[in-house]
């Protein structure tokens, strides 16, 4: 999963898992809750397929497929910088992970994720739908004090 594809004259995609630096900054600046070290390097291990957005050499966005590689899959880590949002780079992310799931994903495999806020608009785009009031998402965070 290293393959370069250009996207646009100003940014490309690079088809490999952030390193655990740029997770984490990635995350904390683009306002996702942050990650320990610890957590990060674990996590980033289990990417099935994920995909930064660069221009030039600097990440500034990145998102990741993550399951069990037959049955549930979800995509996660969806983050741009600040500086860089309004310009379409959560789309140029969300159609890298769409192709990913059209070219590999076994039939019947079932795709979640959790939108945070107005992010939902665009996860629709590419045919994602409310699963309620079939089923509601539910979620704990682990907190050690």
């Amino acid at each position: 999963m290293t393959a370069n594809t250009t996207i646009t004259a100003t940014y490309h995609a690079l088809y490999a898992t952030p390193d655990v630096a740029t997770y984490r900054h990635l995350r904390a600046v683009a306002g996702l809750s942050p990650k320990t070290q610890q957590a990060a390097e674990r996590g980033l291990s289990g990417s099935l397929f994920a995909v930064q957005i660069l221009q030039g050499d600097t990440v500034v966005g990145m998102g990741r497929l993550i399951g069990d590689g037959g049955c549930f899959y979800q995509v996660v880590d969806i983050a741009v910088l600040p500086e860089h949002q309004g310009r379409g780079l959560g789309k140029m992310i969300m159609r890298e992970i769409m192709q990913h799931i059209d070219q590999h994903l076994p039939d019947s495999a079932y795709v979640s994720l959790i939108a945070d806020g107005q992010a939902q608009d665009l996860y629709a785009q590419f045919g994602f739908k409310h699963t309620a009031p079939r089923s509601v998402g539910m979620a704990i965070r682990v907190a050690r004090t």
